[in-house]
């Protein structure tokens, strides 16, 4: 497998890694503030759902404080002396440079060695691939987070700041979280750690309450649309849309829907639908086989239809059916919508979605439970 290949199975948004994030202008001023009145913050709990900058705002941070070099928050400018002038008395000091943005050009030295993972006093800390297996570690283990707080107490190798950024931070064990607490509790000076989380909850309250909170919002359709067009030019404008809605503000959740082919899924898992009361059974069983054969088919299968599930249960408690992905689709959802009562639709949604997730987690036939999965539906609707 080659190197780039290694960086998305560990990582698969690696492509929203870039210098350019949109959506999230609230989020960086909060930080560009604190920095420029000197009041920054030495732990930062960057919150939100999966795929909508979280990290991407990480190493802007990162890449931005470790480009001031030896300057501290607040001061601007340089923390050195200007040392005498030609004729031995001191040079006036500079006017203080109060940075205006977290951008740093592309040509940067310092974007340069941390887009090549070079830089030596910044430190990534997340899930490890496996070297036998070749998959992700299901926890970040103690092991990873092993030699943190010594490397934040180290003199800066460029005598600026030292930075570790820890991603998916909900996946450390107990262990692993204790580690960093212990650094939390005594900071070093000059020291950064980055927080990134989808699920903040999983945490130890100890740990987010010492750092600063900077949740981020969904991106609205308007900018997740402008990133797949950005990402993936060749999309259609109706397939931007549609994925975009699908992503629900996450233009990662977009982007992996249009890498695993997830809007023609979509199509076929609403035809299939479209005949109830009654599905065809023929057709039921060669999508579920379609669909069961490798790990990425039915995740994203089990997916999309717990979340038409739950578009259905909003049409059926609101009376307004949501704006369709799809051509059909409001149709049906109106004409399913009108039948059953919530509680039972709410019911079969919570053992479809309990049905999915236990069939991923002890691997159980995954052509029966999709299949299980419409039947459930269609004696819901029949009834």
């Amino acid at each position: 497998m080659a190197a780039a290949d290694d960086a998305l199975l560990d990582d698969p948004y690696a492509p929203f890694r870039t210098l350019d994030l949109l959506g999230h202008d609230a989020a960086e001023r909060e930080v560009l503030d604190a920095w420029n009145s000197g009041r920054m913050h030495h732990a930062w709990l960057i919150s939100g759902q999966r795929g909508i900058g979280k990290a991407t705002l990480a190493y802007r941070i990162a890449r931005f404080v470790l480009a001031q070099g030896n300057v501290d928050a607040g001061q601007g400018g340089t923390t050195e002396d200007a040392g005498p002038g030609l004729f031995g008395d001191a040079l006036p000091a500079a006017a203080p440079a109060v940075p205006a943005s977290l951008d740093l050009p592309d040509d940067h030295p310092v974007v340069r060695r941390v887009s090549a993972g070079g830089h030596g006093d910044l430190r990534v800390v997340k899930r490890e691939v496996q070297e036998k297996t070749r998959k992700l570690q299901t926890v970040i283990n103690v092991e990873s987070v092993r030699g943190v707080g010594s490397f934040l107490s180290m003199t800066s190798a460029e005598g600026g700041w030292r930075i570790v950024l820890i991603d998916g931070a909900e996946d450390m064990n107990v262990s692993a979280a204790n580690a960093v607490l212990k650094v939390l509790e005594e900071p070093p000076r000059r020291a950064l750690l980055l927080l990134v989380t989808h699920n903040p909850a999983r945490l130890l309250p100890t740990i987010r309450s010492r750092c600063r909170r900077l949740p981020l919002r969904p991106l609205d359709a308007a900018t997740v649309q402008t990133l797949l067009a950005r990402h993936k030019p060749g999309l259609s404008d109706a397939d931007r849309a549609a994925l975009a809605a699908m992503g629900e503000g996450s233009v990662g959740r977009a982007l992996e829907l249009e890498e695993q082919g997830g809007l023609d899924l979509y199509r076929d898992l609403l035809k299939l639908l479209q005949g109830l009361p009654r599905l065809d059974v023929a057709g039921l069983h060669a999508l579920a086989e379609k669909l069961s054969k490798g790990d990425d088919g039915f995740r994203i299968a089990a997916d999309l239809y717990t979340w038409w599930l739950g578009r259905v249960i909003r049409a059926k408690g609101s009376g307004v059916v949501e704006r369709e992905v799809v051509p059909g689709e409001a149709a049906l959802t109106q004409r399913l919508a009108a039948v059953g009562a919530l509680e039972q639709w709410v019911q079969v949604w919570e053992k479809i979605s309990h049905l999915f997730d236990r069939t991923q987690a002890v691997h159980l036939d995954k052509k029966q439970a999709l299949i299980s999965a419409f039947l459930a539906v269609e004696r819901l609707v029949r009834a």
